[in-house]
């Protein structure tokens, strides 16, 4: 007789090398046809783009994201300014990989291009709820890998995860996160491939896949990925070499998955390092009652973890520890994991980590979607180990009451939460109990009755959730217009008065959104990035532009010297913007102002000496290289005529209230700036014979999120005496040296100085990262290029080797001896040969492991004995 071999213990306990079960194409499609469902119905109910007339832009959704979109549209079709190395659109230069990696790698970004330039908004849309679908789906196919069940339940619940607290709350506006809600299942299945050894070149590209899209997410995503890996390897019953042999294989696919996408993360990594700092809050935990509110459907805040998976969801995830039919390992394990989990949202180290080691600046707890997954999947794992008992469902009734007494005490949970949640309560229990009846239940059989209900508890709830955090984001949240009449006339005038690299096309102080020139076009100061420089960030705010979001959003100014030192040869002119309510409309056009401005590239006599000081006008003089400004001694009268008080905190100045009035003598004829970073309303010039626009100001002081702009104000009246008439919005305060007058004429002198002298011709490589320029013969002194000399600027006079480039108070600079005729300077980004080595080693280890396989397969092969 041939001798008994007893079979090898399963990878999982229940299959080995088996395909997914049946119906995970049907339940996909059902997850993802839930939540495009829910999502459109819960916008149209809300009355948001493009179901009503709300707008969908809130916050950096309509200041960063969609601009971004628009700025990859016009790369995809051979339009924007500069390409994947510089973005001369914003900032005057900035770097573009690592605004690239952060918002643009997903593989949803390229479907822009399918739209109209002038859809961009509709195509955002698109995206993002085509990104939350593919979420559902993933899941649901996850789930159905994780264990064997019933198709339509498999794909509720994947739509549960979808459509989940975090995504409709927190993620739906931050669509480049998205790619972290799809990354999860995705690397959990890459961890079920581990286990029963199967598709590992295929695990390694998902890994590198998801870092690619978006790195900040997929980091959490593959440190819940682990978490979910060793617990299914905990209780798969395989002796220890092979659970360790399951471990190295996992932690061979995610370190060569992350080798072979570092190329992207290294420049991100150190794309973040020299960012300015921007604001940052201290973390706090949220409370027991505001924590577990936010498990019901229809609570919102913006600082608390969005965590609602829908009734059903919770109900099974509730019950799974009292569920006798699922073995002990599997109760004990996965309730355990969700606990730890979200208790580590709660703890200051543990939430530092789920961040990759860096405070998240705006809403906290980005992470809770890894809790929203863990939900699901031990929601899945009752339902799959068949109908829940009288005693689990009991158990899970009861925690579910005890959780809405608690949550009753937030005010979190508004009056209208109760129905939704009582509602979706009962109908989901009851469709509970009807999956564990045997006879039918009115000729219809009791599993088709309890699909029916709880998909439409399901739409329900979801809907109300999502419907009822898209209107509260309004009242906490800047919002701001979609692609209209303004944008479009705009771009127009950028479009007809467009001269880049002569001189740079600037869109204007009026600014619609943060990045006006990414969406409109033309070359400005305006940028609201992650990456905005800390070099371009302190260079402008000397110079006396403004900015928000704690110096990462930065301005455009309307001043004349920083135009000539800048290029800024073409300057649109827009009333304000009629979407918002910061400022009256003035009755104004869109209109154009032209300068003749030096070249981009302009020699000065010697290298920087000195540094930036207080005011931002001696600090353009610095930049200019002549004295052209009149600081006058100003006099400031309060409302009553009174002087006021000076400040008392850092701010440098006197506090002024609603009305006063600032008096000084100048030069008649010379232009008037009023320099204000603290003050937040108007200012005019008064008196019968004085006329120029309206200095328009915003400020906000504590906590510190934006300083105002520059403002010019007219002309200084015949007699020599101005007076400027404030009116503030809130106390602010006015610096001792606020007043500027420019002496126009000296201005216009230097600036033919510096155009004779400067480059004779300005070249940009296609790809933005090589500039040249031609200089007359002779040229001594130091060659300025008008950009910020951010890291990876490299630079040469003539023919001679690159070299880090040397910087003039923030700008590039080239040292030049009299002999060279050109200058060339080329952009490398920080970490790119670090992520490519570590790129290219990954695809070496890649393909030796393939050859390796392949070798013993052969092996194997030709061993096998010939029958």
């Amino acid at each position: 007789m041939r001798p008994t071999v007893p079979p090898e213990p399963k990878t999982l306990g229940d299959r080995t090398g088996e395909q997914p079960p049946a119906g995970p194409g049907r339940a996909a499609l059902l997850a993802a046809t839930i939540t495009v469902l829910v999502l459109c119905a819960a916008d149209a109910v809300a009355r948001s783009h493009p179901f009503g007339p709300r707008t969908r832009n809130v916050n950096d959704l309509g200041n960063q994201y969609v601009p971004f979109h628009a700025h990859l549209w016009d790369l995809l079709h051979g339009r924007g300014t500069g390409g994947l190395l510089v973005n001369w659109q914003s900032g005057y230069g900035a770097s573009f990989l690592p605004d690239l990696g952060t918002y643009l790698t997903s593989p949803f970004a390229l479907l822009v291009a399918l739209f109209p330039r002038d859809r961009i908004d509709l195509a955002v849309y698109v995206i993002t709820v085509l990104k939350i679908a593919c979420a559902g789906a993933a899941m649901t196919w996850l789930l159905l890998r994780l264990r064997p069940g019933r198709w339509w339940a498999a794909g509720l619940l994947g739509a549960s995860y979808a459509l989940c607290g975090w995504t409709v709350a927190t993620a739906s506006y931050n669509l480049m996160w998205l790619d972290g809600l799809i990354a999860l299942p995705l690397l959990c299945l890459v961890g079920e491939w581990v286990l029963s050894g199967r598709r590992p070149l295929l695990g390694v590209l998902v890994v590198t896949a998801v870092w690619i899209a978006n790195f900040y997410t997929a980091y959490m995503a593959t440190l819940a990925a682990v978490l979910v890996f060793l617990l299914r390897l905990w209780p798969a019953g395989l002796p220890y070499r092979r659970r360790l042999a399951a471990a190295g294989r996992a932690a061979v696919t995610f370190a060569l998955g992350i080798g072979l996408a570092a190329p992207l993360v290294t420049v991100v990594y150190f794309g973040s390092a020299h960012a300015s700092e921007g604001r940052f809050t201290r973390f706090a935990p949220v409370g027991t009652e505001d924590l577990l509110a936010r498990l019901l459907p229809t609570t919102y805040s913006y600082g608390s973890p969005a965590l609602f998976v829908g009734t059903t969801a919770l109900l099974l995830a509730l019950a799974l520890p009292f569920h006798r039919a699922a073995p002990r390992r599997v109760r004990a394990g996965w309730t355990l994991l969700v606990l730890v989990v979200t208790l580590s949202m709660q703890w200051g180290p543990t939430h530092l980590m789920w961040h990759a080691f860096a405070a998240p600046q705006g809403s906290s707890y980005r992470q809770t979607f890894v809790v929203c997954a863990l939900l699901v999947m031990a929601a899945w794992h009752a339902l799959s180990y068949g109908p829940l008992d009288r005693r689990a469902l009991g158990a899970a009734a009861g925690l579910l009451a005890l959780i809405a007494a608690v949550a009753s005490g937030s005010q979190l949970v508004r009056s209208f939460a109760w129905p939704v949640f009582l509602t979706a309560a009962l109908g989901a229990l009851l469709g509970l109990v009807l999956l564990g009846r045997e006879r039918p239940v009115l000729r219809v059989a009791p599993a088709a009755l309890a699909a029916v209900l709880l998909v439409g508890v399901q739409l329900g709830e979801a809907t109300a959730t999502d419907a009822v955090a898209t209107r509260m984001r309004f009242g906490h949240m800047d919002d701001y217009a979609p692609w209209g009449d303004r944008q479009q006339q705009q771009a127009d005038a950028i479009d007809r008065s467009d001269g880049w690299p002569r001189y740079r096309t600037d869109p204007g102080r009026e600014q619609t959104v943060g990045n006006d020139p990414l969406e409109l076009g033309g070359q400005g100061a305006q940028y609201y990035s992650s990456h905005t420089s800390a070099v371009l960030s302190s260079t402008l705010t000397a110079l006396g532009f403004g900015w928000t979001s704690g110096g990462r959003s930065l301005q455009s100014l309307d001043n004349a010297v920083t135009d000539a030192v800048f290029s800024v040869g073409a300057r649109v002119h827009s009333p304000p913007d009629p979407h918002q309510n910061w400022f009256p409309q003035d009755g104004s056009a869109v209109t154009v102002t032209r300068e003749d401005v030096p070249p981009l590239v302009t020699v000065r006599p010697s290298a920087a000496t000195g540094a930036f000081g207080p005011s931002p006008y001696r600090n353009q003089e610095l930049l200019l290289g002549a004295r052209v400004y009149t600081l006058p001694r100003i006099t400031v009268l309060n409302g009553a005529g009174k002087r006021p008080y000076r400040s008392t905190d850092r701010r440098q100045g006197v506090r002024v209230g609603a009305k006063a009035t600032i008096t000084a003598r100048c030069r008649a004829g010379s232009e008037v700036y009023l320099w204000a970073p603290y003050f937040s309303g108007t200012a005019r010039l008064a008196g019968p014979s004085a006329y120029g626009p309206t200095g328009r100001f915003r400020a906000d002081w504590r906590p510190l999120t934006k300083i105002a702009a520059m403002a010019r104000l007219g002309t200084v009246p015949d007699s020599g005496r101005l007076t400027i008439e404030l009116s503030a919005n809130r106390l602010g305060v006015v610096p001792d040296q606020a007043v500027g007058c420019l002496d126009t004429g000296r201005l216009h002198s230097v600036v033919r100085q510096l155009r004779a002298t400067g480059a004779t011709r300005v070249t940009v490589s296609g790809s933005g990262g090589t500039l040249r320029a031609a200089l007359p013969a002779g040229s001594k002194g130091i060659a300025v290029v008008a950009a910020p000399r951010i890291a990876g600027w490299r630079c040469a006079a003539g023919d001679g080797a690159l070299v880090p480039a040397r910087q003039y108070h923030g700008l590039i600079a080239v040292p030049l001896d009299g002999t060279a005729t050109s200058v060339t300077c080329a952009f490398r980004p920080p970490g790119l040969r670090l992520g490519t080595a570590i790129g290219g080693g990954s695809l070496a280890v890649l393909a030796g492991l393939g050859v390796f396989g392949a070798v013993r397969r052969r092996r194997g092969v030709n061993m096998q004995p010939v029958a």
